[in-house]
């Protein structure tokens, strides 16, 4: 099932460089019915991650607030780090605010 998940985001998002995208996979509302109505074990989640060169996995809960923090800024780190390797959130932006700013539009 994660095998699919990937490979229909890969699919969709077409990035340029699929095998080095950055993942990462969390499995939310833990806390529904014991976790019997889990579509992937945490178990066969975990495993599944670490064979594919230990991507970070968070369970999570919304609703109890639980590790959902740890899981943005897991994501946020890891966008941040592949935005400085290979730049690119920040592809044919002027590299200087003050051409932009100077035409009355802002830089974003």
């Amino acid at each position: 099932m994660l095998s699919n998940w990937r490979e229909e985001f890969l699919r969709q998002a077409d990035p340029s460089d699929p095998e080095s995208f950055p993942f990462i996979v969390i499995g939310n509302k833990i806390d529904l019915d014991g976790g019997n109505s889990r579509v992937v074990s945490e178990k066969k989640a975990r495993e599944w991650c670490a064979s594919r060169g230990n991507i970070p996995y968070f369970e999570t809960s919304t609703k109890e607030d639980y590790n959902v923090d740890e899981a943005f800024l897991c994501v946020a780190k890891t966008a941040v780090a592949c935005e400085r390797e290979h730049n690119i959130y920040f592809r044919g932006i002027s590299e200087t605010a003050s051409e932009v700013e100077q035409g009355g539009r802002c830089a974003c």
